[in-house]
């Protein structure tokens, strides 16, 4: 072997996992996610399940999905890793009288049943975890023959993609990570789901973010989103200038705003998968 060849070590997944627990705890999702509402409605929608059809919400968040599918009488089970957004999205159920079940889970280690449920979502959430192969074949084997996997993921792309290689730029991901954009192209849904799948229906839609100004949006984020919250910690207060500009230029290529506000469509990929 060449001296100078370097071999790669495999992902630590568990040090990952314990360090994005870290960054979504920071600031606050729930302020984030629930912006995001519209996503899940229209994921829902697309899924077009019946009332009483059993729901596994993957990632959940503050519960996007989970109410959506919650909305449409269907038997929700909403999980996390993160158990401060859990309690946010039982908080938002319980203000609509949305019957929910709540439970802390890893999207890479599920706690159910094989073929438990009817339907398996997840809405900007399972495409952040680290072990991907691993996340993917849990949402098939929790979900039974002839069900839906239905998701929501950012593609490479969008504008949140963009966001993402911007803290990259300053904060370097842990090497051999994938790109949790990923989830969000048809060749990869093809290559981890293929086998075990009768259909997958990918349509890519936008959603909109909307500010008062640029720096509106810089500011939220870096405030209430993990993942920018984080990066901002970790450059300090000399890093913290250049990152805000390179996240402020990053809005700027995306900005439709014909005034001082901010307007930036951010592609994702609506994903309805029939289990085969």
């Amino acid at each position: 072997m060449n001296q100078h060849t370097k071999i790669s070590a495999a992902p630590d997944f568990a040090a990952i996992k314990q360090k994005q627990n870290a960054a979504w705890n920071s600031g606050d999702y729930a302020r984030i996610g629930s912006t995001l509402q519209i996503t899940g409605e229209e994921l829902a929608e697309a899924a077009a399940l019946p009332p009483g059809a059993k729901v596994l919400d993957v990632a959940a968040g503050n519960g996007n999905a989970t109410l959506a599918f919650a909305r449409r009488f269907c038997q929700v089970t909403s999980t996390d890793y993160v158990a401060d957004l859990l309690k946010a999205g039982e908080a938002r159920a319980a203000a609509e009288g949305l019957d929910v079940a709540y439970q802390v889970a890893d999207a890479e280690d599920l706690p159910f049943k094989d073929g438990q449920f009817d339907a398996v979502v997840s809405s900007f959430g399972v495409m952040f975890a680290p072990n991907q192969a691993q996340a993917a074949a849990e949402l098939l084997r929790t979900c039974r023959p002839g069900g839906k996997i239905a998701m929501a993921n950012w593609t490479p792309d969008s504008f949140i993609g963009a966001l993402f290689k911007t803290l990259g730029k300053h904060v370097p991901p842990p090497e051999g990570l994938n790109s949790p954009a990923l989830w969000g192209t048809a060749n990869w849904l093809s290559d981890v789901f293929g086998d075990g799948t009768r259909h997958i229906e990918l349509k890519r839609k936008n959603f909109t973010f909307r500010y008062a100004s640029p720096q509106t949006f810089a500011d939220f984020f870096r405030t209430y989103y993990g993942p920018v919250h984080k990066a901002f910690a970790a450059v300090g207060e000399t890093g913290a200038p250049a990152l805000e500009r390179d996240i402020l230029k990053t809005i700027a290529d995306f900005n439709v705003a014909a005034d001082e506000t901010m307007m930036v469509p951010s592609e994702y990929a609506e994903i309805i998968i029939t289990k085969a």
